[in-house]
């Protein structure tokens, strides 16, 4: 598929915007950029956007990626393919916004802060709980009983945060969709695999040597066996950095054990292609981190989650349903993704940030409930004022 994605400017530095544009979402314009990708819709014109999270002071910047036809999987011939990765099959995707990084400890400390925040509005009676507030309501993860864990790869803003749970992490995409009135949640493994390959069929979107992929990731051989900060490597043709390596990336999906045979040969669209699960494990993670080898890599590649050896090292009983200590787990972040259609109700949206699994609900109101550990609070856009508030007690 042919694009005119030729490198990366920020809506911050484009030429000033007319008088229309104010009325369109961040990220749509209403004329033709005269520089930089943009995705040409019926909205208007997609371009790249960075903002500030409300009431904190991490940025994080967004790709336009425009619509077309996903081939998911690997062709039988691919060096290195594991038979999960196959039959192929495609996907109709529609157009989307995605991080052009993954998302840094910077960001997701913002949504950690949480649990001391609610815990403070609990304790000073602001912003009590009700029915009526139900759909707004998020779980914060409890404070860190041990930050040697989660921490091990360290903590600088600009690193990948990692050692999240899938159900972390799709709270995180609904606090910032509601701090920010912005539909935010995790890829779909179509979305995802979309978006790396951008636009090619070799076996990373660079070609078929992973000889190369020092150029472009961290890897066993080259990380030192660490993450690093986002965005030293060369990007992707359409602009996103660290999609191979670094740190590897929670999508929507549920492993099945036959691969795709159950979608081999056919055109999806990206609802009916998402694999979901009630199964707490295993679930796809893409894109390989530093402790993989570079065929491990791969635009197709996929590592099957493993709840119970990614805790193995968890103190606490009941198990965190909000955070992995162990093995692959220390390198498994996220990244987002804001569809471009997304006028769903909190109802429709809340498919995408809900824990799919009762033993996670019961492990969360037991920690919350019974133990004191993590938080619940309901998130709207007057949550920074109520924040300030807060300190002002304090």
């Amino acid at each position: 598929m042919k694009r005119t994605v030729l490198g990366i400017i920020l809506l911050t530095s484009m030429a000033s915007f007319s008088a229309a544009d104010e009325k369109l979402p961040l990220g749509l314009v209403a004329e033709k950029p005269a520089a930089g990708p943009f995705v040409k819709t019926e909205r208007g014109y997609m371009v790249p956007y960075e903002t500030v999270i409300p009431g904190t002071d991490a940025k994080y910047t967004m790709i336009p990626i425009a619509g077309g036809v996903a081939t998911v999987g690997s062709p039988e011939s691919e060096a290195d393919r594991q038979d999960s990765e196959g039959p192929q099959f495609e996907v109709e995707i529609k157009p989307f916004w995605m991080g052009k990084y993954e998302v840094t400890w910077s960001e997701y400390k913002s949504y950690m802060a949480m649990h001391d925040i609610f815990k403070g509005f609990q304790t000073h009676k602001l912003r009590p709980l009700d029915e009526n507030k139900n759909e707004l309501v998020i779980s914060a993860p409890s404070n860190l009983y041990d930050t040697s864990f989660t921490f091990r790869n360290g903590e600088e803003p600009e690193l990948p945060a990692v050692s999240m749970s899938q159900y972390a992490a799709k709270q995180y995409t609904k606090w910032l969709s509601l701090m920010s009135e912005r539909f935010y949640r995790l890829p779909t493994e179509a979305e995802w695999e979309y978006a790396c390959r951008a636009g090619t069929k070799t076996a990373f979107h660079f070609g078929d040597d992973p000889a190369d992929l020092d150029d472009y990731g961290w890897h066993y051989g080259n990380s030192n066996e660490t993450t690093h900060h986002v965005g030293k490597k060369k990007a992707n043709p359409w602009g996103l950095h660290d999609m191979y390596g670094n740190a590897c990336e929670w999508v929507l999906d549920g492993m099945l054990s036959d691969g795709y045979a159950k979608f081999g040969g056919k055109r999806l669209s990206t609802a009916d292609a998402l694999v979901t699960t009630k199964e707490l494990y295993p679930r796809v993670v893409k894109g390989g981190y530093y402790d993989l080898d570079p065929q491990d890599c791969r635009s197709a590649s996929r590592l099957p989650s493993s709840d119970d050896a990614w805790r193995g090292e968890d103190p606490n009983i009941p198990l965190s349903p909000w955070w992995f200590t162990s093995g692959p787990a220390l390198g498994v972040g996220m990244r987002l993704v804001r569809p471009l259609e997304e006028d769903l109700s909190l109802k429709a949206k809340e498919e995408f940030w809900k824990a799919d699994v009762q033993m996670i609900l019961d492990d969360v109101n037991f920690r919350i409930d019974e133990e004191g550990r993590g938080a619940r609070g309901f998130v709207d856009k007057l949550l920074p004022k109520a924040v300030k508030e807060l300190r002002a007690k304090e």
